[in-house]
C-alpha cells in the first residue's frame, strides 16, 4: 500500500513540472514570436529632427551651401515668420539656401527648408518666396515624408527597437527618406495639401495669396521649350491644372492679403536666373553623383547589367521632387554641358558648390516682430 502510495506521489509530483514546462515553453515561444514581429516605423519629434539633418547633410553635401550670412538671415526671417503661423511653430526650423543654379525647393522632416540659390533667381518678390517656404513648410508639419515611408512599409522596425537606438536602422530611414522626396516625389494628394494649406498660410502671414501662382508660371514659361518633362517644374498639363486649381482655392477662400514686400526682396536677393540650357551639370552615371553610386557604375560598366534594371516608378510632381538620391559628389564626377546632355536634367542633376556647411543664424522674437512690421505685415 504504501509502495502504491508513494508511487502516485510521485506521479503527480512529475506531472506538475511537465505542464509547468510546457508553460514555461509556450511563455518563450511568445516572446521569440514577438521578438520576430515587426512594425511601421514611428518616431519621436527629436528622432524626426534627427532624421532630418542626417537628410539636410545629404543634400547639403550633393549641392553645397552658399556661404552669405545676410541671405541666410533673409531666408530665415521669411521662413521663421511663415512658420511660427503654422501648427508646428516649436520646431527648431532651418532655412538653406542650397549652392547650385539648378531651380529646386525641398524640405526634410523636423523642420530643415532648402532653397536653392537658381529658385531664389527666379523669385520676383517676398510674397512669391513666401509662397514656395510655405508650401515646403507644410510638407515638414503634415509629416508627408514620414507617412509616405510608413504607407510603403520601406522601413520597418523590430517589436522592441526605436529609431534612435539603432544605427542600421536610422540609417535605412534616412535613405528611404532621401529616395521618397528626391526620387519618386510626393503624391498629388500631398501636393495639393502643400498647395492649399501653403497658400493659407502666407495669406495668414500677410503676404498676397497669388505668389506661389506668380512662381509657378515663371517655371512653366521657362520650361516651354523643352521637349522633355524635365524635373518637378516642367510645363506639362499638370502644371497649368495645378495653377488652375489654386487660382480656384484663393477665390474660394477669399484670400485677401495683399503684400508682394518686392523691394526688399530686391534688397536682400541679387542672383541672376541661369537659362536652363547654360546649366552645368554632372552627369548621373558618373560616381559619386547621387544616384551614381556602386550600382550605377556597374552598370556603365557592364552592359548586361542593364537587363537588370527594374521600371523606375512613377514619380509624383511637387516642389520638392528634383535633387538626385544619393551621397556627395566625388572629384570622379563627370561635369557636362546640360543642353546636349544625354539622360541629363539640368534641374536635378546641377553642378554644386563643396562647401556643405550650415550657415548660423540666430534670431530673437523681436527680430521677427520687426521684420513683419517693416514689411506691412499685420
Amino acid at each position: 500500500m504504501m509502495r502504491i502510495v508513494l508511487g502516485v506521489a510521485l506521479t503527480c509530483a512529475a506531472a506538475v513540472p511537465v505542464s509547468a514546462q510546457l508553460g514555461q515553453i509556450g511563455k518563450v515561444v511568445s516572446v521569440a514570436k514577438k521578438a520576430n514581429e515587426v512594425r511601421d516605423l514611428s518616431m519621436t519629434d527629436a528622432e524626426e529632427q534627427e532624421l532630418g539633418a542626417a537628410v539636410s547633410e545629404r543634400i547639403r553635401t550633393r549641392y553645397g551651401v552658399v556661404q552669405d550670412a545676410a541671405v541666410h538671415r533673409y531666408l530665415a526671417l521669411v521662413g521663421t515668420a511663415l512658420a511660427q503661423g503654422s501648427t508646428r511653430p516649436a520646431l527648431p526650423w532651418t532655412f538653406v539656401v542650397l549652392d547650385t543654379d539648378g531651380v529646386n525647393a525641398f524640405a526634410a522632416p523636423g523642420g530643415y527648408v532648402h532653397i536653392t540659390r537658381g529658385a531664389l533667381a527666379l523669385v520676383k518678390n517676398e510674397a512669391e518666396l513666401a509662397g514656395v517656404l510655405g508650401h515646403e513648410i507644410i510638407h515638414v508639419t503634415e509629416k508627408h515624408t514620414i507617412r509616405a515611408i510608413q504607407k510603403s512599409k520601406a522601413v520597418q522596425m523590430g517589436a522592441a527597437e526605436t529609431l534612435s537606438g539603432s544605427s542600421s536602422l536610422m540609417e535605412r530611414a534616412v535613405t528611404a527618406t532621401y529616395d521618397n522626396i528626391v526620387e519618386r516625389g510626393f503624391g498629388r494628394a500631398e501636393e495639393n495639401e502643400s498647395d492649399e494649406m501653403g497658400v493659407t498660410l502666407a495669406n495668414k502671414i500677410g503676404y498676397a495669396p497669388n505668389g506661389l501662382v506668380g512662381f509657378l508660371t515663371t517655371l512653366k514659361d521657362r520650361n516651354q521649350a523643352s521637349k522633355e518633362k524635365r524635373g518637378l517644374f516642367a510645363s506639362h498639363p499638370e502644371m497649368q491644372e495645378r495653377l488652375d486649381r489654386i487660382t480656384k482655392l484663393i477665390a474660394s477662400k477669399k484670400l485677401t492679403a495683399t503684400a508682394t514686400v518686392q523691394p526688399r526682396f530686391a534688397k536682400n536677393i541679387s542672383y541672376k536666373p541661369v537659362p536652363v540650357t547654360v546649366i552645368a551639370t554632372v552627369d548621373p552615371g558618373a560616381a559619386g553623383l547621387a544616384g551614381g553610386d556602386a550600382k550605377a557604375a556597374e552598370k556603365k560598366e557592364d552592359p548586361k547589367a542593364a537587363e537588370k534594371t527594374e521600371e523606375p516608378k512613377k514619380r509624383g510632381f511637387g516642389l520638392g521632387r528634383m535633387l538626385p538620391s544619393g551621397g556627395g559628389e566625388k572629384k570622379s564626377a563627370q561635369v557636362t554641358a546640360s543642353g546636349g546632355a544625354r539622360g541629363v536634367d539640368p534641374e536635378k542633376d546641377s553642378k554644386g558648390g563643396s562647401n556643405p556647411k550650415v550657415v548660423p543664424v540666430k534670431l530673437v522674437a523681436a527680430d521677427i516682430t520687426a521684420f513683419k512690421k517693416d514689411g506691412g505685415l499685420p
